[in-house]
Order: structure tokens, then C-alpha cells, then sequence
């Protein structure tokens, strides 16, 4: 497991191949300054273990799960079943069906238990960091101006693109 000092949002993995992908989520909290803890954890090969993690992430500190599952595994939906924090999935790329399984299973939850759902891949898992900064920066101003440097950033970069002129 990696945790940082007081994590506030764990990352939830249910495989160490699905961490090439989750680091990206990993490394944009890190560029935020929000401290994280990663681990990996199994809807189906450690349930108990899953829904002892989500059953006490709140007492522990941490303010947003984040769950990260391919195939049919809904590890996001199993968190979700165990806390009412708020629970973010990414779906993980599989072999197969490119990660539309893992997709599929994710944004089919029954109404009643939330769980927002991020695009496949790294897209998916930098985009649920974001969101997870988002929400903790509701109650934190520097954390709230740090977000909003960034998307003014992204858009000074968008604006600067100029394209190569036509022979």
C-alpha cells in the first residue's frame, strides 16, 4: 500500500497491472497536494478485506474513495455498499472488450447507491483526481485557487495552439 501522512482520499485498485493507469490519478492528487493512500484490494478474491477498507475510510480521515476495476469486477460499487462517502469509479481497459465491460458494470448501479463514473483509462483516472480535488475544495480555499490556477493554466495552453499553415 502506498499512504501518505493523513490521506484523504483512498485509491482502490483491484489488481497492481491496474496501476500503470492509476498512477496518473495518484500523481495529479500529488500535484494538488492532496494526500492519497493506493492499495489494492479485490471485490471478488478479498471482499471482506474491500468492505472492511470502505466501512472504515471515514474514521480514518479520508473524504473520497476512488475504485478502479476491469471486467466485470465493480470494486466502486462494493466500496459504495460499505460507506456513504463519496465513491468514484474508473473503469480499467481489459483485454478484450477495451474496457467496455468494466464500463458497462459500473454505470448499471441500482438507485440508491451513488457512484459517479469516469471515462476508461488514464483519461478516466486523472479526471476522477480532479473531481476529488473539486469536491475537497469546497471547504479549502488554497485548495480551491491551486484548481483554478490549473484551469486557467489548461486554457492558456488551448488559446497559445496555433496551426501550421497550408503549402
Amino acid at each position: 500500500m502506498i499512504m501518505v501522512k493523513h490521506p484523504l482520499v483512498g485509491i482502490v485498485m483491484g489488481s497492481d497491472s491496474d496501476w500503470p493507469v492509476m498512477s496518473s490519478c495518484a500523481e495529479t492528487l500529488k500535484r494538488f497536494g492532496v494526500p492519497y493512500e493506493a492499495k489494492v484490494l479485490s471485490a471478488h478474491r478479498t471482499p471482506d478485506a474491500a468492505l472492511d477498507y470502505a466501512a472504515s475510510a471515514q474514521e480514518r480521515g479520508i473524504k473520497v474513495l476512488i475504485g478502479a476495476a476491469g471486467g466485470a469486477a465493480h470494486l466502486a460499487g462494493v466500496l459504495a455498499a460499505k460507506s456513504e462517502l463519496p465513491v468514484l469509479a474508473v473503469p480499467m481497459p481489459s483485454k478484450h472488450l477495451q474496457g467496455l465491460d468494466s464500463l458497462l458494470s459500473m454505470v448499471q448501479m441500482p438507485g440508491g447507491i451513488p457512484v459517479a463514473t469516469f471515462a476508461i483509462g488514464e483519461a478516466g483516472a486523472v479526471n476522477a483526481a480532479l473531481f476529488s480535488v473539486a469536491m475537497l475544495a469546497l471547504n479549502d480555499a488554497e485548495l480551491a485557487k491551486k484548481l483554478t490556477e490549473f484551469r486557467v493554466n489548461q486554457s492558456e495552453k488551448v488559446l497559445a495552439k496555433t496551426l501550421p499553415e497550408l503549402p
